[in-house]
């Protein structure tokens, strides 16, 4: 009998290639976080990495219970830092800077369309950008 003879030993397969998917993410998740935290030194991200080689699943069920509210932080202010610098480059290659929304605010404010509270508002946001 051959193995895709039998529609359970496809699915069995199936299962455990998800597993080890989902592992490989994680172990690849984990090795991403070691060499991303600024506080944990050089020594500690080494020891980390051979337990990783080593005795990888345990290592990686022990650093995901002790040091996973810190990966979740880790990984949340990357993705911040990450779209400001989109941000960033997206305002620059448009182009427009503070002094043009300043401009143009006040284009609109002596056409009437805006008041003088939002001029303010848009003259404050573009200043602190």
């Amino acid at each position: 009998m051959s193995f895709w003879d039998s529609f359970w030993n496809i699915i069995w397969w199936f299962l455990w290639a998800f597993v080890f998917i989902a592992y490989l993410m994680a172990l690849f998740g984990i090795l991403a976080d070691i060499f991303r935290d600024r506080r944990l030194k050089g020594w500690a991200k080494a020891l980390w990495v051979i337990f990783l080689i080593f005795v990888p699943f345990l290592t990686a069920l022990i650093y995901l219970i002790a040091r996973g509210g810190g990966m979740a932080d880790r990984t949340a202010d990357a993705i911040r830092a990450d779209k400001d610098a989109a941000d960033s480059y997206i305002r620059d290659v448009a182009g427009t800077s503070s002094v043009d929304q300043i401009e143009k605010a006040s284009t609109l404010l002596t056409n009437g369309a805006i008041t003088r509270e939002e001029f303010d508002q848009i003259k404050a946001k573009a200043l602190s950008a």
